[in-house]
């Protein structure tokens, strides 16, 4: 089996000489598909560049970054607005909803911008509708929503056109505690049963908990890995993953 990403020897500085920051610093790994990885790491840790370098919003200094056999840093033009908008989906921590668009809308407006219109668009559409439990918010503007509708809106979009892999940055961090263990839950069933890849950063373990793999990351290395056990529940998951987080200076609240 093929990775969907897989990330060789990735670096990305900022600056010269003394002054110099490295961000990412020789990070390698790999996403296989149905895959639900999370990347945990204190602030300055890397993380975000990490997300930022893997959805080509910024160039990496050197290494490589290839999704499904493609390597990004070589995309242009359509190919790479393709890539953006098609191959991948993207859950931001603020949402990042249209305001003058209503909830359908803003979850078809990647249809409209990269195609995939047609039937086969209208039925995932339902059943994402019906999964995600948007129905009722459809007709909405994002001022009439909460939080958590918001999210679940900006998931649907995220998911619309199938992507191959989805990107999720900090997704639980406006939400409250049951809005983001209910977010986590529709995320981890995807995932299960639907086999959507997922890679995930979050300072949030119990966010984390739902993950079937953690990678964490320190002064742009990668520091440790943990890896969900068979048959093991997410309270011990969650558990093993303080006690990594306790090395690194970090925490969480109880489990949701």
């Amino acid at each position: 089996m093929e990775p969907v990403l897989k990330i060789e020897s990735l670096k990305k500085y900022y600056g010269k000489g003394d002054s110099q920051t490295k961000a990412i610093d020789g990070i390698s790994f790999q996403v296989m598909p149905g895959e639900f990885l999370g990347i945990m790491g204190a602030s300055g840790s890397g993380k975000s560049t990490l997300l930022n370098c893997i959805a080509a919003v910024i160039k990496p200094t050197s290494g490589t970054i290839e999704m499904e056999g493609k390597e990004v840093s070589h995309l242009s033009g359509k190919k790479l607005a393709d890539y953006r908008g098609k191959d991948m989906g993207y859950l931001f921590q603020s949402f990042e909803l249209i305001d003058n668009l209503t909830g359908k809308e803003n979850i078809l407006l990647p249809v409209s911008l990269h195609g995939g219109s047609g039937k086969e668009g209208s039925e995932r559409f339902e059943k994402l509708a019906e999964y995600l439990e948007i129905k009722d918010i459809l007709n909405k503007f994002p001022s009439q929503m909460s939080g958590g509708e918001k999210q679940r809106i900006a998931a649907a979009r995220a998911l619309i056109l199938d992507p191959g892999l989805i990107l999720c940055d900090e997704p639980t961090g406006a939400l409250d505690s049951k809005n983001a263990k209910s977010l986590m839950t529709k995320l981890s069933g995807l995932n299960k049963e639907q086999g959507a890849t997922i890679l995930m950063v979050t300072h949030d373990s119990n966010a984390a908990s739902f993950c079937s793999r953690i990678m964490f990351i320190q002064d742009g290395k990668i520091f440790h890995e943990l890896r969900k056990e068979d048959g093991e529940d997410r309270q011990a998951f969650y558990d093993r993953i303080l006690k990594v987080l306790a090395q690194l200076g970090g925490g969480s609240a109880n489990v949701l």
